[in-house]
């Protein structure tokens, strides 16, 4: 597994560098304002609609069902299989198509209903719009590209598709800086985004045809599989569905905040994925097909090892983050995004609602590993019931801290980490009573390295952003840059002397 997530995890962690650089661009030529809040808009729209359509709720239905198919087969290509991959992408594409062609032809309503704030703004409604339709084919490029990384991630081929998202910075960036080109800015980021979406899918036809995987567009025809397929999908979408739902209330809510804070609160939701990214989607990408391999296989013990040690990893990658999210958020902001149009109130707004998503990224990651229990299963239906009840829970924190007492993007972020507490909650309870989550022997002995680690990183983050301050003229440029870069060092040292001197009681040495 540590091999697996070292090459999913880097090759997410090059995508998340670029993303930075992507976003660093974009806070320096839209900075935070009308025009860069409508772009956000646009981009989001599609983003949702791939995680209700594409990673989250496919993945969950179609690569467990996937990977069994090659498992009973005994070889990474499968007649069966890929009968199954064609006949659920001949429903998928057509789904998709109606979609997009109702999605161009409403978007005016759609963004009305999706950012009301802009009503005042009609301006500024015009423009999402534009931007929102430049956006939104990206969706059906990313549906066929989520589909060929889960075939090649249930024959354990994982670097295309942790490397497939790359492209969509790249676009971006590539747009960016020819920004003088289009109409606006923004333009030029919606254009970026159509064009890395061509960019994946050609990619991902590459990558497939390499390992012998392609799918081929048939009649769609109802079987038994794709029937049961369905059903589990649309348990998986109501589930996605319900956290986007969540997401669309950001939008709407924000849209109602001083001009500027959607995007303020944007970014700290970017620097809040970093470690989403790299480490829970990471974690999730290996962890469920592997479980559903040795599922598959009858092996109960293995997959509870498996589990175990994709939390410990989980946790001890996450806990320094979070430190660094609650003691240095505004030095971190102001050092990554306070230049060119985004200023220094913008970035100390995205300070604030960073700690606020910092208290929820732990749940965020263990729901990563725990939702395998039951998707690795088949049962695509208990998660949902537990997401609803967390998006419920969102939703009222949200409007309860935002418009009751008036907390603003903050209240917005605690929202949302609200929710993921509720819903790691939910599921761990219901795994243990099924007894499908169990405690190993190696999480057990874990608990106090992992602990101490952060405690290190913590301190050292600490330590470092005093004395970078205090040996730096206050009015340079690179004021939070130096105290950002030496609290960095501090952290990641006393982090790995921790992890060096505990090692052995951690899942990472050639004994685990």
């Amino acid at each position: 597994m540590i091999r697996r997530l070292i090459s999913v995890g880097g090759f997410t962690a090059v995508s998340r560098i670029a993303g930075f650089i992507r976003d660093v661009l974009m806070a320096a030529i839209l900075g935070a304002g009308p025009m860069s809040d409508a772009f956000f808009v646009a981009f989001r729209f599609p983003n949702n609609f791939r995680a209700i359509f594409a990673e989250g709720a496919f993945n969950a239905a179609f690569l467990p069902r996937y990977a069994a198919a090659v498992t009973r087969s005994g070889t990474k290509i499968s007649t069966g299989a890929a009968r199954f991959a064609d006949e659920v992408f001949a429903w998928q594409f057509a789904a998709q198509f109606v979609l997009l062609v109702l999605a161009l032809a409403f978007m005016r309503q759609i963004v009305s209903v999706l950012a009301p704030g802009f009503a005042h703004n009609p301006a500024q409604v015009d423009l999402a719009v534009l931007l929102s339709r430049i956006t939104f084919p990206y969706l059906i490029c990313i549906t066929i590209v989520t589909q060929l990384s889960a075939m090649l991630n249930a024959v354990e081929r994982f670097r295309a598709a942790a490397a497939s998202p790359i492209l969509l910075n790249v676009g971006m960036i590539g747009t960016l800086l020819l920004a003088r080109y289009f109409p606006t800015a923004a333009h030029a980021a919606a254009y970026g985004v159509l064009i890395a979406g061509i960019l994946q899918l050609l990619f991902m036809i590459w990558a497939a045809a390499r390992s012998g995987l392609y799918l081929r567009l048939r009649v769609p025809r109802w079987r038994p599989e794709v029937r049961d397929f369905l059903i589990a999908l649309g348990n998986a979408t109501v589930g996605a569905g319900s956290v986007q739902i969540g997401l669309f209330i950001d939008t709407l809510i924000a849209s109602f905040l001083p001009s500027g804070d959607l995007t303020a609160l944007y970014y700290a939701d970017r620097i809040n994925q970093l470690p989403m990214g790299i480490i829970g989607i990471a974690l999730g990408t290996v962890l469920l097909p592997e479980m559903s391999s040795r599922l598959a296989a009858k092996d109960e013990k293995g997959a509870s090892i498996a589990q175990n040690r994709a939390v410990v990893l989980g946790m001890l990658l996450t806990l320094p983050c979070i430190a660094a999210f609650f003691i240095i958020p505004g030095t971190l902001m102001r050092a990554l995004f306070a230049r060119g149009a985004f200023n220094l109130t913008a970035a100390d707004t995205s300070a604030a609602a960073l700690m606020a998503y910092g208290a929820g990224l732990p749940a965020f990651v263990l729901v990563r590993c725990v939702v395998p229990s039951f998707y690795a299963r088949g049962d695509t239906a208990t998660p949902v019931r537990a997401t609803l009840l967390s998006v419920m829970a969102n939703i009222a924190t949200k409007f309860a801290l935002v418009w009751g007492l008036h907390l603003g993007v903050i209240g917005i972020a605690l929202g949302t980490s609200t929710g993921a507490w509720v819903n790691l909650a939910i599921l761990t309870w219901l795994a243990r009573r099924r007894a499908v989550l169990v405690a190993t022997p190696e999480l057990k002995r874990a608990v106090i390295p992992v602990i101490a680690a952060a405690g290190a990183a913590g301190a050292g983050f600490f330590i470092g952003s005093q004395l970078g301050h205090a040996v730096t003229n206050p009015g340079r440029e690179l004021y939070d840059v130096a105290a950002f870069a030496i609290a960095g060092t501090m952290g990641a040292a006393a982090y790995a002397a921790v992890v060096v001197g505990l090692r052995r009681s951690l899942p990472i040495s050639g004994a685990h």
